[in-house]
């Protein structure tokens, strides 16, 4: 069975960093269409797996928020991008999309025979799309999908509630492999604590892309209630984000603590900071499709806390593998890092409890007979 995978971004996303596994372990003739270069594409070639770089053109200015104009408006590039992808398509049997993006050319592009997988990595909700490309995405789910893999329950439920087909829609999460977590030495994360001046320091961590309903800026207001805590935030802005960033790097001033507050920008070494961290904080607003970063903080052996939302419901048990707050509320984020901060042996446990969740529930090898499953009976 040949799979070309697709994806919208070179950039290293979480739904990328969970393809490079899926693409690591596959027994299929595999190949990957990208439509933006970056760091994806170097990490695809090193494993190594053909890169096939497609131009987005116009199409990238069709954002989350887009209405039927600035679709059309974008496409002459559209119907470019879709007769690219059609031609090298050809030779596949399977088509697996990675993104929203990439699924709805990839729908445009498939063969009338042409088995189509998306993996379903966002919430179909008004938080994340407008309603124009809500009812676009799940029309072309209906019609041309053979299977929607969603990364959660909450995921699914999001596009069965947008009026997609339960029967196609099918649950895996994404595995994340504890090995660089577990081969992080103590002495690196001194070297690194002490390069950024937090020795003795009590840090939390916020790790991802930089975007408002990320909600770092949550974070970095909890600190004014959390004296002598330090914060680094770890990630960047993406896909015309800067602006939020920005207002982030002011908040910072405003409030008079540029000593505790971090901007680490794009890492590579997220096993190791995560270690650093006292508590990893995910902060979002929105619901969460499901919560990588979590997932990662556990392995590390770190206490977590995230907002009571999305697939984090589905990662934390409150209270048991780490703690769960209101969205947007700076009060109890301030307090469940407080919490943390002042019992130690609290914190202790519910990181192990965390630790063992993560390698039971959400293995690679898990992730990978899944999805082998779902194109096995979709190729029958």
């Amino acid at each position: 069975m040949k799979v070309l995978y697709v994806d919208q971004t070179g950039q290293l996303g979480g739904g990328e960093l969970s393809l490079l596994d899926v693409i690591k372990n596959s027994t299929e003739d595999s190949e990957i269409a990208l439509f933006s270069d970056g760091p994806f594409r170097q990490a695809l070639e090193a494993i190594p797996v053909p890169v096939h770089l497609l131009s987005l053109g116009r199409v990238s200015e069709i954002r989350r928020e887009a209405r039927l104009l600035s679709v059309l408006r974008g496409g002459p590039a559209l119907l470019k991008l879709r007769s690219q992808l059609a031609q090298l398509a050809a030779r596949f049997d399977v088509l697996y999309a990675n993104s929203q993006k990439a699924f709805l050319v990839s729908a445009l592009a498939r063969r009338r025979d042409q088995i189509l997988v998306w993996h379903l990595r966002d919430m179909l909700t008004a938080d994340h799309f407008s309603p124009f490309l809500r009812r676009v995405a799940v029309f072309a789910g209906n019609l041309s999908a053979t299977a929607v893999i969603a990364n959660s329950e909450a995921t699914r439920e999001s596009f069965i509630q947008a009026g997609g087909n339960p029967t196609k829609a099918v649950v895996v999460y994404n595995g994340i492999d504890p090995a660089p977590f577990d081969g992080v030495q103590e002495s690196e994360v001194e070297a690194v604590r002490k390069a950024l001046g937090l020795q003795d320091k009590y840090v939390v961590g916020c790790f991802g892309r930089i975007t408002s309903w990320k909600a770092q800026h949550v974070v970095i207001e909890s600190l004014m209630a959390l004296p002598d805590t330090h914060a680094i935030i770890v990630g960047e802005a993406l896909f015309g984000e800067t602006a939020y960033s920005e207002k982030l790097q002011a908040l910072v001033h405003s409030l008079g603590i540029q000593d505790r507050v971090h901007f680490l920008g794009f890492r590579r070494d997220i096993p190791l900071l995560m270690k650093l961290a006292d508590v990893v904080i995910h902060s979002s607003t929105a619901p969460e499709p499901f919560g990588r970063v979590l997932v990662e903080a556990m392995l590390a052996g770190t206490p977590v806390i995230a907002t009571r939302a999305g697939g984090a419901l589905e990662i934390i048990g409150d209270g048991e593998t780490g703690l769960l707050v209101t969205p947007g509320s700076v009060q109890e984020l301030s307090a469940a890092v407080t919490k943390l901060k002042n019992d130690p042996e609290f914190a202790c446990r519910l990181a192990l409890a965390g630790r063992q969740r993560a390698t039971a529930v959400f293995s690679v090898n898990a992730m990978i007979e899944s999805i082998h499953s779902v194109l096995s009976t979709a190729h029958a």
